[in-house]
C-alpha cells in the first residue's frame, strides 16, 4: 500500500471521528496572544514579551453599524488567550483590541486586529488574531534609535599659565582592576537533543516551562485536540514511534532550546506556531515539521549543547 493511500485513509478515519464526537456541537474559538511593545515599533521583536493579565475584547459591529463588547478575556502566564462562542456566530466583521489589565507595560494597548478564520469543519470554526501590542509611554532606552546624541560642549576660555615652580605632585596610586564579567550562557548560541533535557543533572535548565506543566496549556487548543489536555511536557518529550508523538518530542525540546539560548534556530513563538501549523496538516508536514526542529536540536552541526551539571 503506497504513503498517498495511507494518507487518505487516515485522514478519512479522522474525518469520521470527528465527525461523530462533534457533529452535534457547534463553538466558534478566537485565539491570540498580547505583546509588549517596549520599543513602540508596531511589531515584535527581541525586546517584546507575552503580557499576563491582559483584558482582551472582541468587538462587533450589530445591524444598526454600532460596534458593542461580545467576549472578554484575560490573557494567561504566556500571553493568550481563547474565547469561546457557543454556535456558529458571524465573526466576519469583528476584531480583537486590548481592554485593560496591568501586565506591567505601562500604557494602553495598540491597534485593534481582524479576526481571521483557519478553518471551518463540521459546524465548528477557529480564528485566529495577528499579535495585540500593549505600548509604554516612551520607548525603552535600550532600543534601537533610542539614542540621543550628547550636546555640544561649551567653549571654555584657555586655563591660567602655570607658575614658575610649581610644587610636584604625588604620583597617583594604581588603578584597581576592572571585575571580571560574569558569564551570560543566554547569549551563546546552544542546542541540546531531547535526551539531554530528560537526564537528572540538567533539570535546572528547564526554567521558563517545567516539565509538569501541561501540553495543552503551552502549545494551545490544537495540540489538546491531538494529546489531550492531560499530557505534560515531561511524558511529550519522551515520545517515540509514531509521527504526532515525535513531533512533540522535538517541538518540546526546540521550544526548551530557544528558552535556553538566544541563538537557537527558532523563537519561542516560531515554535509554537510550527507545531500548531503542522497538526493541521497532512502526515506529510507533521514528519517535515519534526525533522526541521531534529536539525535545529542538533545545532546544524555547528553549535554545541552548553550544558554543566547543576549544582
Amino acid at each position: 500500500m503506497d504513503w498517498p493511500f495511507c494518507s487518505k485513509l487516515l485522514l478519512a478515519a479522522f474525518l469520521l471521528a470527528a465527525a461523530a464526537i462533534h457533529g452535534v456541537r457547534a463553538d466558534a474559538m478566537v485565539t491570540g496572544t498580547v505583546f509588549c511593545d517596549q520599543c513602540k515599533d508596531g511589531r515584535i521583536s527581541l525586546f517584546d514579551y507575552p503580557l499576563h493579565g491582559m483584558k482582551v475584547a472582541v468587538t462587533c459591529a450589530d445591524s444598526n453599524g454600532e460596534y458593542t463588547v461580545w467576549r472578554e478575556e484575560t490573557t494567561n502566564w504566556f500571553g493568550n488567550y481563547a474565547m469561546r462562542f457557543e454556535g456558529t456566530p458571524d465573526l466576519s466583521g469583528c476584531y480583537a483590541r486590548v481592554s485593560g489589565g496591568g501586565g506591567g507595560c505601562g500604557a494602553v494597548g495598540g491597534p485593534a486586529r481582524s479576526l481571521r478564520l483557519m478553518f471551518r469543519m463540521f459546524d465548528m470554526e477557529m480564528f485566529t488574531v495577528d499579535p495585540l501590542l500593549s505600548e509604554p509611554a516612551q520607548p525603552m532606552s535600550f532600543c534601537p534609535g533610542s539614542y540621543k546624541p550628547a550636546p555640544p560642549p561649551l567653549i571654555t576660555p584657555a586655563p591660567p599659565p602655570p607658575l614658575a615652580n610649581p610644587s610636584p605632585l604625588p604620583p597617583l596610586p594604581p588603578a584597581p582592576p576592572l571585575p571580571q564579567l560574569p558569564p551570560m550562557p543566554f547569549l551563546e548560541a546552544s542546542a541540546c537533543p531531547h535526551w539531554n533535557w530528560t537526564m537528572p543533572e540538567y533539570r535546572c535548565y528547564w526554567k521558563v516551562v517545567t516539565p509538569d506543566m501541561k501540553v495543552a496549556v503551552v502549545f494551545g487548543l490544537i495540540a489538546a485536540r491531538r494529546f489531550g489536555t492531560d499530557m505534560t511536557l515531561w511524558q511529550g518529550i519522551q515520545g517515540r514511534g509514531d509521527p504526532y508523538r515525535t513531533l512533540l518530542r522535538e517541538a518540546t525540546t526546540a521550544l526548551l532550546n530557544s528558552y535556553n539560548s538566544l541563538q537557537f534556530g527558532y523563537h519561542p513563538l516560531g515554535v509554537i506556531q510550527d507545531m500548531n501549523l503542522a497538526l493541521m496538516g497532512s502526515v506529510r508536514r507533521v514528519l517535515f515539521t519534526a525533522l526541521g526542529f531534529r536539525r535545529a536540536n542538533s545545532g546544524y552541526g555547528r553549535a554545541p549543547c552548553r550544558f554543566n551539571p547543576c549544582k
